[in-house]
């Protein structure tokens, strides 16, 4: 008998498992810094953090055109 070649898998589903949810950066800083979402705007060290970490780290639009911040784009 000659050897079956390809993937005996191809065209079935993979099997999904729990999807668990990821924490960003941004997510981690305020939890940090102990801050609530009407305190982000007001907190000067997340500012500078984010002032930092702006073109690298996911934070909020809105965050970053309420302090003015611009940002680079790599498109």
């Amino acid at each position: 008998m000659a050897k079956r070649r390809g993937n005996p898998n191809w065209g079935k589903p993979e099997p999904i498992g729990p999807v668990i949810p990821t924490i960003t950066s941004f997510e981690q800083v305020v939890k940090e810094y102990k801050l609530t979402p009407d305190q982000y705007i007001r907190s000067t060290r997340l500012r500078e953090w984010a002032r930092r970490n702006k073109n690298s780290k996911y934070i909020p639009e809105a965050l970053l055109e309420a302090w003015g911040f611009e940002i680079e784009s790599t498109l």
